[in-house]
């Protein structure tokens, strides 16, 4: 018998529903509400028949619940933080669809989506997004609060620094290293090394904007 995870999803908007519905695929998961931390007059209301909870709610249902982050901008760090130090503990959510080696190993908090890939000995931090369709290769890091987009591709040996934002599509080549707070544009082919807070874009992948903290 499979024991029931009773999950709360944080955030309200539309990603926050894909998750809720992702969610809904896997045995013993259910989601019984949203959080939100913005706007307080969201709280009270239902989203697809599930309540909104305001985020100081959540000590409440600490000992009942575990929660996952559905933000895909990296600065929903903030908010795993805050939902933490109310003493929730995260869910890590796989769908049925995704191929997850038995080697690898996720970290609290982290969504892989329907077809995706973890390849051998991929290592994903706490409160990874791996979207639909997106590949990791082998042996590959990813660290806290990163996002990769639909269809995205990180070659074998990489290493991605927290809170870095990996767009729609776009292709990392093997062995190579992308900075924390980075953002790699959509459909872009990243070839070199990628330094901390830059974004890169186009084929081959250059650097177009400097001092950015993730997206």
């Amino acid at each position: 018998m499979i024991e029931t995870q009773r999950v709360l999803v944080l955030g309200t908007r539309t990603f926050a529903v894909e998750v809720a519905d992702m969610a809904s695929d896997i045995p013993g998961v259910v989601v019984e509400g949203f959080v939100e931390n913005l706007d307080r007059d969201r709280a009270g209301a239902t989203l697809e028949g599930l309540p909104i909870y305001w985020v100081d709610d959540v000590a409440r249902l600490a000992r009942t619940h575990t929660a996952v982050c559905a933000l895909s901008t990296t600065f929903r760090r903030r908010f795993t933080g805050e939902v933490e130090a109310l003493g929730m503990r995260f869910a890590t959510l796989v769908h049925p669809t995704a191929r997850v080696s038995r080697t690898a190993v996720l970290g609290e908090g982290s969504i892989v989506n329907a077809g995706a890939i973890l390849a051998a000995h991929a290592r994903l931090g706490r409160h990874v997004i791996v979207n639909r369709g997106a590949l990791v290769g082998h042996h590959t890091m990813l660290g806290d609060h990163v996002t990769m987009g639909p269809g995205a591709n990180i070659g074998g040996c990489c290493e991605v620094g927290e809170s870095t934002y990996i767009g729609i599509g776009a292709v990392i080549l093997d062995q190579l290293t992308i900075g924390a707070h980075a953002i790699v544009g959509a459909a872009s082919l990243v070839t070199r090394a990628v330094p901390d807070r830059v974004q890169v874009m186009g084929v081959p992948a250059r650097v177009t904007r400097e001092r950015v903290d993730g997206r």
